[in-house]
């Protein structure tokens, strides 16, 4: 829940940030960033749950950049005025990546990445 928390406002927020400094990303109105950043959200939080434990920081930020490369690319894309080069994506989300790195980090230092047995 703490991982969601984060994740709904930091993934608006970077793609917002993103759209304004980098000129490959360029969103018609201030909704379709945060319609990204929280798709992002939930999907970081899903794969969070399915990969995300100790030992698997690299591999579950490399997991995370990949898929919001894929997820910035063509969701923004679908966005009518929405402008979002491959190059922009990727960029966007080594953004995302480094957030995430400390994220998972976090997660895993508190003990949140542990897992019950079911």
């Amino acid at each position: 829940m703490t991982s969601l928390l984060m994740k709904i406002i930091m993934c608006p927020l970077a793609v917002i940030i993103a759209s304004w400094i980098l000129p490959n990303v360029e969103y018609e109105n201030i909704l379709q960033p945060i319609i990204v950043g929280l798709i992002l959200a939930v999907v970081g939080v899903l794969m969070e749950y399915m990969i995300l434990k100790r030992g698997t920081l690299w591999i579950s930020t490399f997991a995370d950049a990949v898929v919001s490369l894929i997820i910035v690319y063509y969701v923004s894309n679908w966005f009518p005025g929405a402008v979002v080069t491959f190059f922009g994506a990727f960029l966007t989300s080594i953004l995302l990546g480094v957030i995430e790195y400390f994220t998972h980090r976090w997660l895993n230092n508190v003990g949140l990445t542990k897992k019950s047995p079911t």
